[in-house]
C-alpha cells in the first residue's frame, strides 16, 4: 500500500467515493459519515485483497448508504415540510447536472437498490456487471432494476438547461421582478405550471407544502420579498450550488436559505429554498 492510502486508506478516490455517497444520500454530513464508516472498515484490508481499489470502495460505500437510507425511511415520512437535498457548493464537474436539486428530490420516488443501480450505471458508467457486484445480485435483477428506475426518472425528469448562463440570466430577472415587486414581470418568466419547494424542516418558517402555478408562486414569492424588505438588513449572493447558479441570502451575517432553480432556458419551472440550518452548514 502506498504512502498516501496507508494514511488515509480512501485516497486517491475520496472525492469519487464522497460524490457517490451524496447522491446516493442528499446529505452531504450523511456522506461524510458514510465515509469514515468506510475509513474504519477498510484501515486494515490489505491493498492486495482489493482486486480493484475503487471498485472495493464504492461497494462498501454503496452498500453503506443502503443502510442508511432504509433507516431513514421514517425520518423522511415524518419530515416537518418538504424535504431538500442539503446544498452543497460545487466546482465545474462533468457530472453537475446529476447534483441539480429536481433531479436528487426525483431520486426520492426510487427505492434505495433502484437508486444506486441508476446512479451507479447512467452518473458513474459502471456495467451491468460491475454494478451486480458492488450490489451481490444477478445482471438480470440489475438491468429490471434499471429499467424501472429509468421509467421513473424519465416520467418525473424536469425541463432542465445545464447551461449556466440560462439559471445566471433566469435567477438575475427573479430577483429584479422581486425586487421591484413587478407581478406581471414575475409571471412572464415563470413556467404555467412551476413549483416552489421550501425546506424549513420546522427549525425555522417555511410553507408546509410546495406551492403549485404561475400566479401562486409569483404572489407568494412577492409576499415574501415584502416582508423580507421590512425585517432585517440582508445580502444576496449568487454562487455555484449543486452544479447550477444559485442564491445564498445572509441574514447578519448568517446564512438565512439557499435558492435554486431550474430552468428551459427560457422559463424557471421549478424553485427550490433550504432554510433549514441544519443544511446550510457547507454554505
Amino acid at each position: 500500500m502506498s504512502d498516501a492510502a496507508a494514511d488515509d486508506p480512501l485516497e486517491p478516490d475520496r472525492a469519487h467515493l464522497f460524490g457517490v455517497a451524496y447522491r446516493m444520500l442528499g446529505s452531504a454530513s450523511e456522506a461524510d459519515d458514510v465515509l469514515q464508516e468506510t475509513w474504519l472498515r477498510v484501515r486494515d484490508v490489505p491493498e492486495s485483497e482489493m482486486r480493484s481499489r475503487r471498485a472495493y470502495l464504492t461497494s462498501v460505500v454503496v452498500r453503506l448508504c443502503l443502510d442508511v437510507l432504509r433507516s431513514s425511511r421514517v425520518k423522511r415520512e415524518t419530515y416537518v415540510g418538504p424535504w431538500l437535498p442539503e446544498p452543497l457548493p460545487t466546482a465545474t464537474d462533468e457530472r453537475a447536472s446529476s447534483l441539480s436539486f429536481a433531479l436528487l428530490l426525483l431520486f426520492e420516488s426510487l427505492s434505495p437498490l433502484e437508486r444506486a443501480v441508476f446512479l451507479l450505471h447512467e452518473v458513474f458508467d459502471y456495467t451491468h456487471a460491475e454494478i451486480a457486484a458492488v450490489l451481490e445480485r444477478d445482471e438480470t435483477a440489475v438491468r429490471k432494476l434499471l429499467s424501472r428506475a429509468k421509467d421513473h426518472v424519465r416520467q418525473g425528469r424536469p425541463r432542465f438547461s445545464s447551461r449556466a448562463e440560462d439559471h445566471q440570466r433566469m435567477l438575475t430577472q427573479f430577483m429584479a421582478t422581486i425586487a421591484t415587486g413587478d407581478l406581471a414581470g414575475l409571471e412572464a418568466i415563470l413556467a404555467e405550471d412551476v413549483v416552489t419547494h421550501s425546506d424549513g424542516g420546522g427549525r425555522v418558517s417555511a410553507a408546509l407544502k410546495p406551492v403549485y402555478g404561475r400566479s401562486n408562486v409569483a404572489r407568494l414569492w412577492l409576499g415574501l420579498a415584502k416582508k423580507g424588505a421590512a425585517g432585517a438588513a440582508f445580502e444576496i449572493a449568487m454562487r455555484e450550488i449543486n452544479g447550477a447558479p444559485a442564491l445564498v441570502v445572509t441574514v447578519g451575517g448568517v446564512v438565512d436559505q439557499v435558492l435554486g432553480i431550474d430552468t428551459d432556458g427560457e422559463k424557471i419551472t421549478a424553485i427550490f429554498t433550504v432554510r433549514n440550518p441544519e443544511k446550510l452548514g457547507r454554505v
